[in-house]
């Protein structure tokens, strides 16, 4: 997809998504054989449920039969919310992660695993999991530290009211 096309895709349904109480968060054009897939990422500080992303689908559905923006050929639509394991990038996406399990890679080259506690404008505040039955250890890194962050999927995690239980 040219940067034009995205550009425009972007203005042109922005303001739809943002009107549905969701932020967008990615737009891309796929071929797939002879069709096209238009996919768009939604997501919200509360999640999208089902219902918001059929909503959401339908207006942005309706905004591009209207705008003919997607061109003559036929494509097909795709809303839909981030992955388990998604790439954080904004700083809300680390907001959205609290209490979530990420995997980093800092500008230096290491590698960490952790929990982030807190976030604000500079950086993270983070629970890195002690190992081979250590206690987990309290740190913090500055935003202008992390190369990329990836949560992490966490199948046997005990919810809180387990923990306090």
């Amino acid at each position: 997809m040219s940067t034009t096309q995205s550009e425009r895709l972007r203005e042109l349904l922005e303001p739809l998504v943002t009107s549905q109480g969701l932020d967008l968060e990615e737009i891309a054009v796929d071929s797939v054989g002879r069709k096209r897939v238009l996919r768009v990422v939604v997501d919200s500080d509360t999640g999208a449920d089902l219902d918001q992303i059929a909503d959401v689908s339908r207006a942005l559905s309706a905004k591009l039969d209207e705008d003919d923006a997607m061109g003559a050929g036929e494509y097909t639509l795709e809303v839909g919310t981030p992955g388990a394991e998604r790439l954080l990038k904004e700083h809300r996406h680390y907001v959205r992660a609290v209490d979530r399990l990420v995997k980093f890679q800092l500008t230096d080259g290491a590698e960490l695993v952790a929990r982030i506690l807190t976030v604000d404008d500079e950086g993270l505040d983070l629970e890195v999991p002690g190992v081979k039955g250590r206690k987990a250890t309290a740190r913090r890194i500055a935003f202008s530290d992390i190369d990329r962050a990836r949560v992490q999927v966490e199948f046997n995690r005990k919810d809180k009211n387990e923990e306090e239980a």
